[in-house]
C-alpha cells in the first residue's frame, strides 16, 4: 500500500473540504481560500494546492488562472 505524506496545512484543509463538501465547498477551493483556511501566503497556498492535484488528493476543475478552482478527488 502506497502512503501519501502530507504537511499539516494540507491536512486541515484536506479535512475540512471533506467535512463541509456539499455546502462551503460546492463550487470547489480556490487559492484564496485556501490561503485564509490555512493562513498561509498566496505562494504557498498555490505551491500546497499543486502538491495535492500531484499527489491525487485534488483535481483541477475547468478554468484557470486566477479562477482555478479544485475539488476533492473521490475514490
Amino acid at each position: 500500500m502506497a502512503t501519501t505524506i502530507l504537511n499539516e496545512r494540507q491536512i486541515k484543509v484536506l479535512n475540512r473540504l471533506l467535512d463541509t463538501a456539499v455546502e462551503e465547498f460546492a463550487q470547489g477551493i480556490n487559492a484564496r481560500k485556501y490561503q485564509s483556511l490555512a493562513e498561509v501566503s498566496k505562494a504557498t497556498a498555490t505551491r500546497d494546492l499543486a502538491e495535492l492535484v500531484e499527489k491525487g488528493c485534488l483535481s483541477k476543475l475547468p478554468g484557470g488562472g486566477r479562477s482555478t478552482r479544485y475539488s476533492v478527488e473521490v475514490g
